[in-house]
């Protein structure tokens, strides 16, 4: 390796030459993240129309932001039509839930998914699903398996699409959360926010929500067994069964 001359010893290094080989690292877009994770959150129904959110300087704090990035993120919010801020007492910032997915938006949502893409995210799903019965079904503490028997009952109960749909994406999230694991937990959010409200169309008809129910009740009595095998074979089986079902409307879609 050859040594240095003696006059670029002690040198300083020039911005031009910092920039050329160590290029600033990108922040990522604060804002952007926290519009995503609130309007992901209120599209999965994690949190209800009306739901008032706590003062903005309480809520940044909560969520690792300045106020600055809050007030931002709430704007586009508000822009979206996903939260509404109203004046004086008794105001504030509070959620405004889609009415519905409409069923003709959602076709052509899907119709930007390729059958490939599809497949992927259904590997995708199995293996956050998959290992999140698995674990729940060594960890999940009593109040987190009531949680789960609420969502499968709320599923089988449900007279709308949205309220199928909702309960469905519920369990999920609730299945994942009772693994202990953050980190799963946040996987299964972002997978039903990238293809959660296509699966609304799977909900419309009842003899398919039939066999969903059916799923999830197989995988909440092998979870609340404690047969983390069974419950992981049973999830893997369901999101296969999914998985099949969005590439056969995708390919319906393209005939059609």
């Amino acid at each position: 390796m050859p040594r240095p001359k003696e006059g670029d010893v002690n040198r300083p290094l020039t911005t031009a030459t910092l920039r050329a080989a160590l290029p600033p690292l990108e922040a990522p877009d604060r804002v952007e993240m926290v519009v995503q994770r609130l309007s992901d959150a209120i599209r999965l129904g994690l949190l209800a129309d009306g739901q008032r959110f706590p003062p903005e300087g309480d809520f940044a704090a909560h969520l690792g932001v300045s106020t600055v990035t809050l007030h931002k993120a709430l704007a586009r919010l508000r822009q979206s039509g996903l939260v509404d801020t109203r004046r004086g007492r008794g105001g504030g910032t509070m959620v405004c839930a889609p009415p519905g997915r409409a069923g003709e938006r959602l076709r052509e949502r899907l119709s930007h998914f390729t059958v490939y893409e599809l497949r992927e995210l259904g590997d995708e799903r199995a293996a956050i699903s998959g290992m999140s019965a698995y674990l729940a079904a060594q960890r999940a503490l009593a109040p987190e398996l009531d949680r789960l028997q609420v969502e499968v009952d709320r599923l089988a109960e449900a007279d709308t699409t949205a309220e199928r749909w909702r309960a469905d994406a519920n369990f999920h999230i609730a299945l994942a959360t009772a693994t202990q694991s953050s980190r799963l937990a946040q996987a299964e959010v972002v997978l039903q926010a990238e293809l959660g409200d296509v699966l609304w169309l799977l909900m419309e008809r009842e003899s398919r929500t039939t066999d969903i129910v059916a799923s999830h009740r197989r995988v909440m009595h092998a979870v609340r067994g404690r047969r983390a095998s069974a419950a992981r074979d049973a999830m893997t089986r369901h999101i296969a069964g999914e998985t099949s079902d969005l590439v056969r409307y995708r390919l319906g879609i393209e005939v059609g």
